[in-house]
């Protein structure tokens, strides 16, 4: 918005007199009295009464400069509205599994700090729910671990690291005598484990999509089978010894009562960032996916996942 000119006929009106007001505005005499001469034709009246030593405001000189004054007061009010609502953002991101959680909880205080206005909302759910809301444009991203990402055009995803997937079960369980090592070939989930109770997530998270892939893949069909929309419920049965199940590397815990296999050949899935389509970036939308970036960079968060 080009407001100039509406300042030049307010500096003629406080200052009385052009040579000032030329001064005061950095141009030379000869170019603001040429623009005034040319306003004053356009409207058809004079706004100023010269005198021998002063330029005087005519009454249409005080209606020109009042409106003038109104409208650069609307500029600046606009400008600093926009540079405020850049930093008040509002923020809708969504998040698959319990390094996601992680994450969060790390990064959170720092960007809080940086932008005290900003506002997050939060969004847990699995990657089918999350996938179907970025593609509607009901979130403005999301961090979800992920096994297949062409549902999103290349532009709208960042991968963010590689998790290999275990298989968790109970350290009481015979198998864990017979094999003590840490790895599992996959021949043995049929033929030494095809009969245990397999814990499972329901449909619609990429656990359930590489367990699928799993059976499928060794021709199994598992008789028992408890479905699960919590890895944390998933992972205390199998500490009670109720079952087992294949599980993310950043969600290992009670290591006491779970012996937690590698499978051979390895199984994993990716963290990706993905934006919905036309999201508008300001300077907090941008930090806090580069903060998410980074995070997955630290050699901490890179050694829970491989």
């Amino acid at each position: 918005m080009d407001t100039r000119h509406l300042q030049y006929i307010l500096t003629i009106a406080q200052k009385q007199n052009m040579t000032k007001a030329a001064e005061e505005l950095f141009i030379s005499q000869s170019s603001l009295s040429q623009y005034l001469a040319k306003l004053e034709q356009e409207l058809g009246v004079p706004l100023f009464e010269r005198t021998r030593n002063r330029m005087l405001l005519t009454p249409s000189g005080k209606l020109y400069v009042e409106a003038a004054q109104k409208v650069l007061d609307i500029e600046k009010n606009l400008r600093q509205n926009i540079r405020s609502l850049n930093n008040r953002s509002h923020i809708t991101l969504g998040l698959t599994s319990q390094l996601c959680l992680r994450m969060l909880t790390s990064i959170i205080p720092g960007f809080k700090e940086a932008f005290p206005d900003a506002t997050l909302e939060i969004t847990e759910a699995n990657v089918n729910t999350l996938t179907h809301m970025i593609q509607e444009e009901t979130i403005d991203c999301a961090v979800m671990a992920v096994h297949d990402t062409s549902a999103f055009p290349e532009d709208q995803v960042d991968i963010l690291g590689v998790e290999e997937i275990l298989l968790a079960v109970p350290k009481k369980h015979p198998y864990c005598k017979k094999n003590p090592g840490d790895t599992v070939p996959w021949k043995d989930l049929d033929e030494e484990l095809g009969k245990d109770n397999f814990l499972i997530c329901k449909k619609g998270s990429t656990l359930r999509e590489v367990t699928d892939q799993i059976f499928k893949a060794i021709h199994l069909d598992p008789s028992t089978m408890c479905e699960t929309n919590s890895i944390i419920t998933t992972r205390a049965m199998v500490a009670m010894g109720i079952g087992i199940t294949f599980i993310g590397k950043s969600c290992m815990e009670a290591e006491n009562k779970i012996h937690y296999y590698r499978l051979g050949p390895p199984v994993t899935r990716r963290f990706a960032l993905i934006r919905r389509k036309n999201w508008v970036m300001h300077t907090p939308e941008t930090t806090l996916c580069e903060e998410i970036r980074k995070y997955f960079k630290r050699k901490t968060v890179k050694a829970l996942m491989r």
